[in-house]
């Protein structure tokens, strides 16, 4: 057989006796089974744009990358946070005010930078600057306080019904809802009330009720009731007096049939809730019974 039949083969080229010649060789039945097989086998599909994204897949990779440093840039943004953080507490530090606060049945004692001292009544809050006392002696109060005030500059307590301003004095500021009472117990007081001062010396009040002036009697002892644990009352609308009941019990206040209006003169124990209730509904000629966690004052006629 000749060297060259195999690639004649192949290509279909054999005569038809050079093709008999070939198939009575000893070669021929392998290079039969060789030739089905391959015929029988089929490539691969080829996706050549899939082939290209990942070969320059590889090459961003495997390419160098270049980072341009900016460190000028990151200076500033360091300084510039920084700054943020020493104003922030220049601000804090300067204008932020000192604030304290009673929750119901509690009182507190303040001492204020020049040494003044505040008692604060229940349910009541006092603020003021500390980094600015020196130059603006200035106290925002909500609630009830009483002051006993060094000797030095002018001192002002700002409320939401009226100012008042001393100058080392002894006095009590009251500022409720629709109520406002002021009273002096040593030195003169000024209260400013609705575009007008009046002068307090020891002894009187100042009270208005609803944005009225109302008369008060004189002051008769050198603090106020409420600092001994007691709250006195002279011809107040029974609203306000267990309006006070209620802060200094702690205990919820609920009416039925009764004149909120009526005026009441007398006092009740802060500390004996018992006693407490006898004092109010006893010369209000009212009733009281308690429901869970509230009492209900109602009036004697009341199913």
């Amino acid at each position: 057989m000749q060297e060259n039949y195999l690639a004649k083969w192949l290509n279909g080229d054999l005569t038809d006796a050079e093709l008999a010649e070939f198939e009575n060789s000893d070669a021929y039945a392998s290079y039969k089974r060789i030739a089905d097989t391959t015929d029988s086998m089929q490539a691969p599909e080829f996706d050549a744009d899939g082939a290209y994204q990942a070969l320059k897949n590889r090459r961003e990779l495997r390419d160098n990358k270049v980072i341009t440093l900016h460190p000028f840039r990151k200076f500033l943004r360091v300084a510039a946070v920084a700054a943020v953080l020493i104003l922030g507490s220049y601000l804090y530090l300067n204008l932020s005010d000192e604030t304290i606060s009673t929750s119901f049945a509690e009182n507190k004692e303040i001492t204020l930078p020049d040494l003044s001292e505040v008692v604060l009544n229940a349910d009541s809050e006092i603020s003021y600057s500390e980094s600015k006392w020196d130059k603006k002696r200035n106290v925002d109060l909500k609630g009830e306080a009483f002051f006993r005030v060094a000797k030095g500059k002018r001192f002002t307590v700002a409320t939401d019904a009226g100012n008042v301003a001393v100058l080392g004095t002894q006095f009590n500021v009251e500022n409720r809802k629709g109520f406002f009472e002021v009273t002096c117990f040593e030195g003169l007081v000024s209260v400013a009330f609705n575009n007008t001062v009046t002068q307090l010396r020891a002894g009187s009040s100042f009270i208005a009720i609803h944005g009225e002036i109302v008369e008060s009697g004189a002051a008769h002892t050198s603090e106020p009731s409420w600092m001994h644990d007691e709250s006195s009352f002279k011809s107040v609308p029974l609203k306000y007096v267990l309006d006070e009941f209620e802060r200094q019990h702690d205990i919820a206040v609920k009416t039925q049939d009764i004149d909120l209006g009526q005026l009441f003169t007398g006092s009740f124990s802060n500390s004996d809730t018992g006693l407490a209730l006898k004092s109010i509904s006893v010369p209000s000629q009212i009733k009281f019974k308690f429901e869970g966690d509230k009492v209900l004052f109602y009036g004697e006629n009341t199913p």
